[in-house]
């Protein structure tokens, strides 16, 4: 139950200075740093809000109080889905194709987290 208040507040964290970052600055004016910055704040929003989403649906449909380990890497892959979208984004790379093959990625990568661990 640790881990959970220590993601939860990260993550309030993380959107606070993401907040901040689209509020006070510009593309133009952020620079290299600050879009590292901003990816690495959406993306600790993200693993937030899949590790809370999927305790949720542990909780009401499978009935579980306690969260495993592996739950963490699958949401930790699940955060990384809108990065990638966002980076397609701003390739101006997005299309139909593009989406059905951050799908499958990322499909991938849990299928990876189920067989290794």
């Amino acid at each position: 139950m640790k881990h959970n208040r220590i993601i939860r507040w990260i993550s309030i964290i993380g959107l606070a200075v993401l907040i901040l970052i689209t509020t006070l600055t510009s593309p133009t004016d952020i620079g290299p740093f600050g879009v590292l910055l901003f990816f690495t704040t959406v993306y600790i929003v993200c693993f937030g809000l899949f590790t809370f989403l999927m305790q949720l649906f542990q909780r009401i449909a499978l009935k579980k109080t306690t969260t495993r380990n592996k739950d963490y890497l699958y949401a930790a892959v699940l955060a990384f889905g809108p990065i990638m979208l966002l980076m397609a984004r701003s390739f101006g790379a997005i299309s139909f194709w593009t989406i059905g093959l951050i799908i499958v990625f990322v499909i991938l990568a849990e299928f990876l987290v189920y067989k290794r661990i």
